[in-house]
């Protein structure tokens, strides 16, 4: 069965081939159905090649489809690599992703561009499939410019606005910083080992010995650029909220099953390089619990609910590079299918919000929803829970067990996490609350027609909610009776790496217990907290342009990070292209070809005074002409 892996990104191909070249004459219906159907039709196949391995084994096999590159001793071929990690990858981006547009199909219905978006949508699935599924980092690399590109178009989507369209650039080239980063490490890569192709760099390293060997430490902290750049984390993570001009859907599937995890991704695939650069993972613990820390408190005071979410994904990529620097990548994976379930379901869940408020996303506009929008009050409810990690839930299993592999590593990480964790669960109870609860604060009629969503909306956020809940079961922890089942299935891949990290502090069940108890507790009275300002008090965010103080006016303003990069990067560069653009252009060139023009214009000007228009002066000059050429002749 997995012989027929490459059907997986190829039908989403399809579908975008049939939506953006005949969508536009095909009804809206059948546009649905070709990319909702492609979506599901590839989520079954990737469903079938999971069930297909025997029970207690593993797989890992090369696709090869055809050579793509060969030139000297290059030798790109363009195959697929299937084992545990790649399937756990494709039925992530297939699973949600087909949540995602059958959603699509009603939220986007009234949109004009409604061929267009669904062929976006699955050219986004296909570059993000072929990402996780290509077997060199050739086949990555494109995939990973691919979801930039598509990344490009959707948050651009509705062009006319021009606001959207700077977002959408501002995605573009923040990413193409990181995408240089990245490159650069694969040059690197193909410098020290000879060759692109995963198996064969992986088992190159696996016979080095020596750690932090300074091409290891730079290649690593090359690539690990690039994953800053596409899962949104410090310095280049302020593209990601303002990624949320696209529709909904867009905000859902890149922050829940596509772009953002392909920095997870890489480095998850890469694993035994960064074991031998012990300096890099530090690196990446360091700016992933600090990213996870810096979001949080920017979430507490923002008031778009899109970009309240945007800030948690943020937050919530940083526990996932914890997880990486720390060496536990299986849980890394872990929370990035838990994320998937929980941020999949809060960003559709807003969704339904804004569709019920007629585009409204000011927190401050809402309330009292929750008995106009039963389920999607009730699923945002339990995608707010498993966020926050209340027991039970997906996303309780996944944080825990970071917040446990950090302790073990440095009990700093493990702080600055649950400091983190009870933020996280602060400002998501703060937008559950003033949207579900209290009076209602927006127009009258808003009021007048607010009414559940349909169908095509709510049965996505009713089995994600589903899956919120019991996804934590699929890696439970031996310390609540599980096997760590997602653990044991990804261990081949990690296998090699996990072998030359040495682990020194292993946590008893006794500390795992206490130390989940005072994540729990924290968590819980950071909810009661909440609910007392937002409940019991009643209180709103004030209004824009209405005094605030100090500290909140510097977290309502991002830290002004935004301004920050516009001082030191945006206006300096603008500065000099309009400089150059003044001097080389307009003074060089354009001086040059003007002056070429002025002078030919001033010659032919004398010339013209040879045309007098007498008979007599042509006379003359025929007469002179023929002398001159006799004189020459004759004269010896």
């Amino acid at each position: 069965m997995a012989d027929f892996a490459w059907l997986i990104p190829l039908l989403p191909f399809i579908g975008f081939l049939i939506n953006g070249l005949l969508g536009k004459s095909l009804p809206k219906i059948l546009v649905a159905v070709i990319g909702t159907g492609a979506m599901v039709a590839s989520f079954l196949l990737a469903t079938l090649i999971f069930f297909s391995i025997p029970q207690g084994e593993t797989i890992h096999l090369n696709i090869h489809l055809f050579d793509f590159i060969q030139a000297g001793t290059i030798y790109i071929p363009f195959d697929f690599l299937i084992d545990p990690l790649s399937i756990l990858m494709i039925l992530i981006i297939t699973g949600i992703g087909s949540l995602i547009h059958l959603y699509s199909a009603g939220y986007m219905k009234e949109d004009e561009g409604f061929y267009k978006f669904f062929a976006y949508l699955n050219l986004f699935v296909f570059f993000m499939l072929l990402l996780v599924l290509g077997s060199n980092y050739i086949i990555m690399f494109i995939g990973w410019e691919g979801v930039g590109l598509c990344s490009y178009l959707l948050i651009g989507f509705w062009f006319k606005n021009q606001d959207y369209n700077n977002a959408a650039k501002k995605a573009f080239i923040m990413n193409r910083i990181g995408d240089l980063g990245f490159l650069m490490g694969v040059f690197f890569i193909f410098g020290t080992f000879g060759t692109f192709t995963f198996d064969e760099v992986f088992s190159k390293a696996s016979l080095v010995t020596e750690f932090n060997q300074p091409i290891f430490i730079t290649i690593c902290l090359l690539l690990f650029v690039g994953a800053t750049g596409k899962s949104a984390q410090i310095p280049l993570f302020t593209w990601l909220p303002d990624a949320m001009a696209g529709p909904t859907p867009v905000s859902a599937l890149i922050h829940a099953a596509t772009m953002v995890t392909a920095g997870i991704y890489m480095i998850a695939r890469s694993n035994i390089l960064f074991v031998l650069a012990p300096t890099a993972l530090t690196v990446i613990a360091i700016v992933g619990v600090a990213t996870a820390l810096f979001a949080a408190t920017i979430g507490l005071a923002q008031n778009d609910i899109k970009k309240v979410l945007a800030y948690s994904t943020v937050s919530q990529l940083g526990y996932m590079f914890l997880a990486l620097g720390v060496g536990a990548f299986s849980s890394a994976l872990f929370h990035v299918m838990t994320h998937a379930f929980f941020k999949a379901l809060l960003f559709l869940g807003a969704g339904s919000v804004i569709h019920a408020m007629h585009h409204e996303q000011d927190i401050r506009r809402m309330g009292g929803l929750a008995k106009k929008l039963p389920i999607t009050h009730l699923t945002f409810l339990i995608g707010t829970l498993a966020i926050a990690g209340l027991p039970g839930l997906s996303g309780f299993f996944s944080k825990d067990e970071i917040l446990a592999k950090a302790f073990e590593t440095n009990i700093i990480y493990w702080v600055l996490g649950v400091i983190g964790a009870i933020l996280t669960a602060f400002y998501m109870f703060r937008v559950y609350f003033l949207t579900f609860h209290g009076s209602f604060r927006g127009t009258h009629d808003q009021a007048h027609h607010l009414h559940e969503s349909p169908l095509t909306m709510t049965l996505p956020l009713i089995v994600l909610a589903v899956l919120s809940i019991v996804g934590g079961y699929f890696n439970l922890a031996p310390i609540f009776g599980g096997n760590a089942g997602l653990e044991h299935f990804l261990s081949p891949v990690f296998a090699a790496g996990q072998a030359k990290i040495h682990h020194t502090n292993h946590l008893s069940h006794s500390t795992e217990y206490l130390i989940m108890a005072v994540s729990v507790v924290a968590v819980i009275l950071s909810i009661g907290l909440a609910y007392f300002t937002y409940i019991s008090k009643k209180s709103v965010p004030v209004e824009d342009g209405d005094e605030i103080n100090g500290l909140h006016k510097l977290v309502y303003n991002k830290y002004y990070v935004d301004e920050l990069y516009d001082k030191v990067f945006v206006q300096p560069i603008m500065y000099l292209s309009t400089s150059i653009y003044k001097f080389v252009d307009i003074v060089v060139i354009d001086g040059l070809v003007n002056s070429i023009g002025k002078g030919i214009y001033a010659l032919s000007g004398i010339l013209r005074q040879l045309q007098s228009g007498s008979i007599g002066i042509y006379v003359l000059m025929m007469v002179l002409g023929l002398i001159s050429i006799l004189a020459f002749n004759l004269i010896p």
